[in-house]
C-alpha cells in the first residue's frame, strides 16, 4: 500500500521516514519529494508498505503524530493524475 505523509519537517530524510514506519511492518520504499531545482524537501513524501493491514495500522497510529516538531498528516496515497492528457508512458 502506498501511503502519503504530509507536513513533514524539511529536515526529515528518507532513512528517518523509513525508521518511523518500520515500527508497524515491512517498508518496501520511502521517498521524500524534493524540489527539482534546489533539491530541498517539499515537506511531503510517500512510504510503500508490503502488507495492507500493517499499512493501515501505521496510518491509524501515525496520523496527527509528531516527527521532528511537526504534526504529520498520514493517508492512503491517491493515484497520480495525468495532467498532460493522453496516455502516460
Amino acid at each position: 500500500m502506498n501511503i502519503y505523509i504530509g507536513n513533514l519537517n524539511y529536515t526529515v530524510d528518507e532513512a528517518k521516514l523509513r525508521k518511523v514506519f518500520e515500527k508497524y511492518g515491512e517498508v518496501t520504499s520511502a521517498r521524500i519529494i524534493t524540489d527539482k531545482e534546489t533539491g530541498e524537501s517539499k515537506g511531503y513524501g510517500f512510504v510503500e508498505m508490503k502488507d495492507d493491514d500493517e499499512a493501515k495500522k501505521a496510518i491509524q497510529h501515525l496520523s496527527s503524530s509528531e516527527i521532528d516538531g511537526r504534526h504529520i498528516k498520514v493517508n492512503i496515497a491517491k493515484p497520480r493524475k495525468n495532467f498532460y492528457g493522453g496516455k502516460r508512458s
